[in-house]
């Protein structure tokens, strides 16, 4: 034992005879006789070692004073009730005079108040001769929430040099006038302007990570039109894994506001689709097929195949997974989904059971006029060769990424990617040639069409960031256009999850629609992320610009003749869509892709035919206010 323990045993010792003795004392009403004095006295030659050794046996001297804790008190009480029960035993069993039932009762109740309150004193001291100076540094910040988020912070910023709370802001007005870790809540979060000019605080922390986005959003504007800078606490999913602590403060990112309910996966299903067996990820070195490939890895494949025709994606996923995931388990394809020759090669070197096909060329305005052919190349060539090799080699099952811009098309993106729909159910509905000979399995289509995620290659949100990073102006094309958005994770996420259930259908072909939400306009995404840059809109300025080729105002999930039906999944609906190619589609888009370049108007035409309801669109002219 060493000489810190040695001195706390001896503490607990002397408290042992002091509370026996007290206990006495107070029993006769600080009016002890000799006879009972006498008797106490005695007593303490068996008590203190009796009481002694159980304390030593039950291990109360390993811990440190300095950071006790509630367990530590539950020990001491579990301590000292034995103790008693033991030195009731002996009074019984050797007949002990003149020790009252009253002491035998009084005395452990002392000592746990002695022995608990000693360590209590002693962790605040040494909690107050190390952390006492830092209330007077930092700077003042006011926490908005008073929840179990907020305690957890208030404990974690206690060694902090950088931030000092002087209140906390809720909208529970029972909460109010209540202190928490001995900060008190001021009042609601509207009244934050107030308490920080009363306060001088120039910061707040956005402690409400499982709040609602609407109530994380109010909370923002307001302290926002204060002038006050405004951070937040990891998210919640993130505080549950354990992956950072509350106390990593940052700052409000657009996800934030616009955040969803995390998606609830069907693990056992994903392990069955998933686990030991080779997956196919086209497009994997993009924003989505990234996303996937680093969730699809997390269930263990046999291995991963990561397909793109960029080497410097490539690369960097590769730098990314290297770190992370077994080297035997990856496997990088540099390729293009239309070189027949090269997808062969790849089914028949790695026989991928699921394929996730991804690759495509997407930004709307740029495959508008000059690269219209070669959209629809990639698109639906890609798509055709991508889905008959999968069918020719025996794959189970092949997810097509799809996008709201199918719907009811205005550009030749969204028109290629409806196309590509049709496509995957065409090839779904013929017979594998290769059934007959060697009983592979047929493989069954499913596509998922959702629309924008969040920061994805080529998104609004990137390009904002550029824009309000040099100064402004932020361009948006129209002042009522709206999109749907989700996070790049959760759009991964049901994508994985429609794979499972497209899979457990007995005809495949299905189209799975994601539940988007609500619409948001982009000029309020703009404001937003003016606002969560420091800046206001005097300093950075939004501009309208007039729509672009090809440009909707508004985007659809479903075409004027689909209907919807539901899945299990609360976030996943199946389009019952009606078009369907002829019977000679497939040979005819082979032929059309597989014949010379077309022009700009040509291969609109050519669409035209296939989806009936492409309508290019005919641009409104720039408005005459050029910003807002």
């Amino acid at each position: 034992m060493n000489y810190r323990a040695t001195l706390v045993f001896l503490h607990d010792a002397t408290a042992v005879a002091l509370t026996w003795l007290l206990a006495y004392w107070l029993r006769f009403n600080l009016d002890l006789s000799s006879v009972y004095a006498e008797a106490a006295a005695q007593a303490l030659l068996w008590v203190v070692p009796l009481q002694a050794i159980v304390f030593w046996r039950l291990g109360l001297y390993r811990g440190i004073w300095r950071y006790a804790s509630l367990e530590d008190l539950k020990r001491i009480v579990w301590a000292i009730v034995l103790s008693a029960v033991l030195v009731v035993g002996v009074v019984l069993m050797f007949h002990v005079a003149n020790v009252p039932r009253s002491v035998l009762i009084l005395a452990p109740i002392l000592l746990a108040v002695v022995m608990g309150g000693s360590r209590l004193a002693y962790r605040v001291y040494r909690e107050h001769q190390l952390y006492g100076h830092m209330k007077l540094q930092g700077a003042p910040v006011l926490v908005l929430g008073a929840g179990e988020a907020a305690v957890r912070l208030l404990k974690e910023l206690t060694t902090s040099h950088e931030w000092r709370v002087v209140g906390l802001l809720d909208d529970n007005t029972a909460k109010h006038g209540r202190m928490l870790n001995g900060i008190p809540v001021l009042g609601a979060v509207n009244e934050v302007a107030l308490h920080a000019a009363h306060l001088e605080a120039q910061h707040v922390i956005l402690a409400m990570p499982s709040s609602t986005p609407s109530a994380r959003r109010h909370a923002m504007e307001v302290a926002s039109e204060a002038g006050l800078t405004v951070l937040t606490v990891p998210a919640f999913s993130d505080l549950l894994s354990g992956r950072v602590s509350i106390s990593q403060i940052r700052k409000v990112e657009l996800e934030d506001l616009l955040g969803r309910e995390q998606v609830q996966l069907d693990d056992a299903g994903l392990h069955e689709l998933l686990t030991n067996k080779v997956i196919l990820v086209t497009g994997g070195g993009g924003s989505i097929g990234a996303e996937l490939a680093r969730q699809i890895a997390n269930f263990e494949p046999k291995r991963l195949v990561i397909l793109d025709q960029s080497e410097f994606a490539l690369y960097n996923i590769e730098q990314e997974f290297s770190a992370r995931f077994p080297l035997g388990m990856m496997s990088y394809v540099v390729g293009d989904v239309k070189d027949s020759a090269r997808l062969n090669e790849v089914f028949v070197t790695h026989q991928p059971s699921v394929v996730f096909h991804a690759a495509a060329y997407k930004h709307v305005p740029l495959m508008e006029q000059e690269n219209a052919d070669e959209a629809v190349r990639n698109n639906v060539l890609g798509t055709l060769r991508l889905a008959e090799a999968a069918q020719r080699h025996g794959a189970e099952e092949f997810v097509l990424i799809s996008t709201d811009k199918a719907v009811n098309p205005t550009n030749v993106m969204g028109a290629s990617k409806r196309l590509a729909e049709m496509v995957c159910q065409a090839v779904g509905e013929t017979t594998n040639p290769a059934d007959a000979v060697s009983n592979l399995r047929k493989t069954r289509f499913v596509t998922v069409r959702f629309g924008n995620v969040l920061g994805s290659n080529g998104s609004v949100i990137p390009k904002f960031r550029e824009q309000i990073a040099k100064g402004g102006p932020v361009t948006v094309t129209h002042a009522d256009i709206t999109r749907y958005f989700m996070s790049i994770p959760e759009a991964a996420q049901l994508v994985l999850q429609a794979g499972l259930m497209g899979g457990r259908t007995e005809i495949g072909g299905d189209i799975f629609v994601l539940d988007m939400g609500e619409p948001v306009k982009i000029v309020d995404l703009a404001r937003d992320m003016i606002r969560l840059s420091g800046f206001t809109e005097e300093e950075v300025r939004i501009e309208i610009t007039g729509l672009r080729p090809g440009e909707k105002l508004y985007e659809e999930l479903l075409a004027d003749d689909e209907q919807t039906v539901t899945t299990p999944h609360p976030k996943l609906r199946i389009a019952q869509a009606q078009a369907r190619l002829p019977s000679d589609g497939l040979d005819q888009i082979r032929a059309w892709l597989e014949g010379p370049i077309a022009d700009e108007k040509t291969t609109k035409a050519r669409l035209k035919q296939f989806v009936p309801e492409y309508q290019a669109q005919q641009l409104n002219p720039k408005p005459v206010t050029p910003s807002i």
